[in-house]
């Protein structure tokens, strides 16, 4: 396949990147943050998750966000859906996407969610069939694609397995994430052929975690695919819980300045990007952890 010439990204920061920070961020800094990607030329976010507030208190604000973002024409809102009960509550803010999610590994399923994969697949099929009778799209998010903290390497089979089940309940595209960062480009590439076998090239995205510095490399191996959807998350929010110390999600400003760097048009204003990343990580209290905002930050400086 030839690399495609446009290439979408979806910013995951405002949901995964900040999902799992200590300290409270206000629900005012969370729409700001969005308005800042959007303003950057992001045409999909993932805002928020519909979990309990008990599990995850830093999403306990999801209605308030969601309420308080002014939408742009042509911008695609995503939010995490985990049960009926989080899609009835995000129902009421009008998403234009929900996400459910699965594992390729069963010790990861277990560990996360307490059931087997073929349990939790079920659980979300009605959640599934509501948003689609509700005329809201649906996107999978499929973990642990190359490897799990608990089995190690995730074989190839188990994520044509994933993928089969998440098509058998009518979701419409998918993410190969590598959760834990230790993919190499053709674990990558296997990993998402094998989705290939239940979904169209253009039904499925990247998502890879700069856990071993491998991030970049993945997506160009995925770009080789033919892949041009992409997840990653301004300033590189998020962390590997799995990895101590480690970088989760790969930072928008290092991907975008890949991309244009090969030709690829992505439609992102990158010094637009590195001032959103700027503003989330100033109010942090800590650097954007991303190389290509680092050395234009300082360039800018110079």
């Amino acid at each position: 396949m030839t690399i495609s010439s446009l290439v979408k990204l979806i910013d995951v920061g405002p949901r995964d990147g900040l999902q799992n920070e200590k300290s409270p961020v206000p629900a005012e800094v969370k729409i700001e943050l969005v308005h800042r990607l959007q303003a950057a030329g992001l045409q999909e976010i993932e805002v928020t998750s519909y979990v309990s507030p008990k599990w995850v208190p830093q999403m306990a604000d999801n209605h308030v966000v969601m309420s308080g973002i002014q939408r742009k024409a042509g911008v695609r809102y995503s939010v995490l859906t985990p049960n009926l009960k989080g899609f009835e509550a995000a129902l009421l803010d009008q998403p234009d996407e929900i996400v459910v999610f699965g594992s390729a590994s069963e010790a990861f399923s277990q560990k996360n969610i307490n059931c087997s994969i073929a349990e939790s697949i079920e659980r979300f099929a009605p959640v599934v069939e509501a948003a689609l009778a509700a005329g809201i799209a649906v996107r999978g998010a499929m973990s642990c694609t190359v490897g799990c903290p608990y089995e190690g390497e995730i074989a190839p089979e188990r994520v044509a397995y994933l993928a089969g089940l998440l098509k058998g309940i009518g979701v419409q595209r998918v993410d190969v994430a590598d959760t834990i960062g230790v993919g190499t480009p053709r674990k990558v590439q296997r990993a998402i052929e094998a989705t290939l076998t239940h979904y169209a090239i253009d039904e499925v995205s990247g998502h890879f975690h700069d856990t071993y510095g491998q991030a970049l490399a993945n997506t160009l191996a995925a770009l080789e695919l033919g892949v041009w959807n992409f997840q990653s998350s301004v300033a590189g929010l998020g962390g590997c819980p799995y990895a101590k110390g480690a970088t989760g999600n790969v930072a928008t400003e290092d991907v975008v300045y890949l991309l244009h760097g090969m030709g690829i048009e992505t439609g992102i204003d990158l010094d637009k990007l590195i001032d959103a990343g700027v503003f989330i990580s100033d109010f942090l209290g800590r650097k954007p952890n991303s190389r290509a905002a680092t050395a234009l930050i300082n360039k800018r400086a110079g």
